[in-house]
């Protein structure tokens, strides 16, 4: 679904390298923990996969196409097959839920027909359709990460990327989180999740993968939690 072959990534402004000669293979339908110190390279791993950096040398291939050859729309529809969640939100702040989720609809091209219908089921889906009129500042922290999971799965994304997702959630959320993002996997998609969190990863032991300085240190399948 998602393969790394021999990635490198330089920031020239900053002459700071990210990645080194990464090789990592994501196969469809895998749950990953992506797990690494801060500025290990896990958000610019993300950030190639939806195309929004271009690896210097290396190719980043998603369902075995490779990244590089896709420019203009085909970048757009690229990423449509993808739900992203951040640790910050990012509602937009002058529009209800369920405003924020027809406007992921929209802007994705779903017939409108299809709306009401997909809005519904992914808020009951993270347990928060009671909620769907109100506006992201009368959510706690928690039921605002609920909607952002809501607005990454309304387009029904082939593959779920988390970067820190529960970086800003008590325990107790943290793990009711998680239990949205097994359901995803449950259904089939592909999921990606960057974390610190030692006890998200043991709490679903899947394939952990490490990342230390740009480089992958660690590939474990038995899901565990080591930050080398």
């Amino acid at each position: 679904m998602i393969h790394f072959h021999r990635v490198m990534l330089e920031y020239p402004r900053t002459q700071t390298k990210a990645l080194f000669d990464l090789n990592l293979e994501i196969k469809k339908g895998e749950f990953v923990f992506l797990v690494g110190h801060s500025g290990a390279g896990k958000s610019s791993l993300l950030n190639l996969i939806l195309k929004r950096l271009e690896p210097t040398s290396g190719a980043v291939y998603f369902a075995g196409e490779n990244l590089k050859a896709l420019h203009g729309d085909r970048i757009a529809l690229h990423r449509r097959r993808i739900g992203v969640v951040f640790q910050d939100h990012r509602l937009l702040r002058d529009r209800t839920v369920e405003e924020n989720l027809l406007f992921t609809l929209h802007v994705l091209g779903v017939p409108r027909h299809e709306w009401d219908l997909r809005v519904t089921r992914v808020l009951r889906q993270v347990g928060i359709v009671h909620k769907k009129r109100a506006y992201p500042d009368e959510l706690s922290v928690g039921e605002a990460q609920r909607v952002a999971i809501a607005r990454a799965l309304v387009g029904d994304p082939q593959v779920l990327l988390a970067d820190e997702p529960t970086g800003n959630l008590d325990p107790a959320n943290a793990l009711a989180v998680l239990e949205i993002f097994k359901l995803v996997h449950a259904r089939g998609a592909t999921v990606l999740v960057a974390t610190h969190s030692r006890d998200l990863v043991e709490a679903y032991p899947q394939r952990v993968v490490v990342l230390k300085a740009g480089q992958l240190v660690r590939d474990d399948r038995e899901g565990r939690y080591s930050l080398v």
